[in-house]
């Protein structure tokens, strides 16, 4: 997902989209530990996803 279609949802859907992005974090981790991932580079842009939406939350939050 790119920032600039975060930047243009609201806090609501952006505390959503984070909610979701926590729990397929949880899911791929249990994934990994259990050896059922078979790839493994979507850890990594999960985690980036679950970054950039909480900055966009941080910038909306100055912001106000």
């Amino acid at each position: 997902m790119k920032a600039s279609e975060l930047r243009a949802k609201d806090v609501d859907g952006l505390n959503k989209e984070l909610s979701d992005l926590l729990k397929a974090q949880f899911g791929l981790r249990m994934q990994a530990g259990t050896q059922q991932l078979s790839n493994t580079s979507q850890l990594k842009k999960v985690r980036k996803d679950i970054a950039r939406v909480r900055t966009v939350l941080t910038e909306k939050a100055s912001q106000k």
